[in-house]
């Protein structure tokens, strides 16, 4: 058996001077107006995605999110090209792209299953767009060089993708899509193939890479927590259309529909009585009490609500209570997570599910205790029960 030289790793200074190196000077604004797909030839087909509108600033990491099905890969795949609008507009700058092909588009894109050659080297399979591209061959080994060294592959030039981790391949699909120095960088879910732990390393290695090189970004993905960390803003959509757009913060706290405060995170809907609205806050009854809580702006009184009360914010006490009757609940189960205790507490308004940090530095609750249930009244969120899309 061979034995491999151990390679020592390029400092850190060197690192960050490749990627600086690779910084785009211009970073492209995209522009999407009425974009529409409809997939096969049937006018009447339920679109897979429905005349979306969105502005994605230069620099702005974006991500789209949503379940299977909800259009956002369409979105990103008529973004890079690889689908034709059936209607509406997609802009770079103030240039019209729906009928640019994709090899022409100064954009690059990181696929899934990495989409690596698997006759090549990491050196040839990062150079091959430049190849394409006939730019001189001293000058393709020069940015090869630098790209690698930016994602500390100078060591694996000359490997096969298979003689790699799942990491590497994806440090190697990342590399070949820089090296090009596009406006816009564009993955479609790159992560979901990776182990927990090198997942949470790899989104974290991704947007600091991002923001040095304040590169235009729209990523694709299922996963909250990666949309939730690694965002400027995010793009929840559902059955083809866009639900919300705003900062990660927002559309936890404040979500415009039902559906995307069940979408991100966990969440605990209660049935409220609305005694009145004023200046951006509702007074409501339940659990056997008055709260004052902040409201959405399109809440009415006698308007069909939900109370958003996120797991985290719900407040248990030891009590006198042996009945589950307004504001006295019981536990019906907990689970310990280490960093963190779940409990799932019975009420009157219905199951909670409650979040409680560092379990060691608050008392702990068995199943059958009672308990007194309350929430952190800034921290909820009255909302509408409107018509979800169809």
């Amino acid at each position: 058996m061979t034995q491999q030289t151990q390679q020592t790793p390029p400092a850190d200074s060197t690192v960050q001077s490749a990627r600086d190196s690779l910084a785009t000077a211009t970073p492209g604004r995209v522009t999407l107006r009425s974009l529409r797909k409809v997939y096969g030839d049937d006018a009447s087909a339920t679109p897979a995605v429905r005349d979306v509108d969105l502005d994605i600033e230069p620099g702005e990491f974006i991500t789209l999110l949503g379940p299977s099905g909800c259009g956002k890969t369409t979105t990103l795949r008529m973004i890079a090209g690889f689908e034709t609008p059936t209607a509406g507009e997609i802009r770079l700058d103030d240039d019209l792209l729906n009928k640019v092909a994709p090899n022409k588009r100064p954009m690059a894109m990181v696929f899934q299953s990495y989409a690596l050659f698997p006759h090549l080297s990491v050196f040839d399979n990062v150079a091959y767009g430049l190849k394409l591209k006939k730019m001189p061959s001293a000058r393709v080994t020069e940015e090869v060089e630098t790209a690698l060294t930016s994602m500390n592959l100078g060591p694996y030039r000359d490997r096969a993708p298979h003689q790699m981790s799942g990491g590497q391949q994806q440090r190697v699909a990342l590399a070949r899509a820089l090296v090009m120095r596009p406006k816009v960088l564009l993955f479609d879910e790159p992560l979901s193939n990776l182990d927990a732990k090198l997942r949470v390393q790899m989104r974290g290695e991704i947007r600091r890479l991002q923001r040095r090189l304040g590169i235009t970004t729209v990523f694709v993905t299922h996963d909250q927590d990666e949309a939730m960390t690694m965002s400027d803003r995010i793009v929840v959509m559902n059955v083809g259309v866009i639900e919300q757009v705003d900062t990660p913060e927002e559309i936890y706290r404040h979500p415009l529909s039902v559906f995307v405060a069940d979408f991100i995170g966990r969440a605990n809907f209660l049935d409220v009585d609305v005694q009145g609205i004023e200046d951006g806050s509702a007074r409501v009854s339940v659990l056997g009490r008055q709260w004052t809580v902040p409201s959405h702006p399109e809440v009415e009184v006698d308007a069909p609500v939900t109370l958003l009360v996120r797991p985290e914010s719900v407040r248990l006490s030891p009590t006198d209570g042996r009945a589950v009757t307004g504001s006295v609940g019981r536990v019906l189960s907990s689970m310990f997570y280490g960093e963190s205790i779940e409990y799932d507490i019975e009420t009157e308004a219905g199951n909670l599910v409650v979040s409680v940090a560092d379990p060691h530095a608050h008392e702990t609750f068995s199943p059958g205790d009672y308990l007194d249930v309350g929430f952190e009244e800034g921290r909820a969120w009255l909302m509408p029960v409107g018509d979800e899309p169809q």
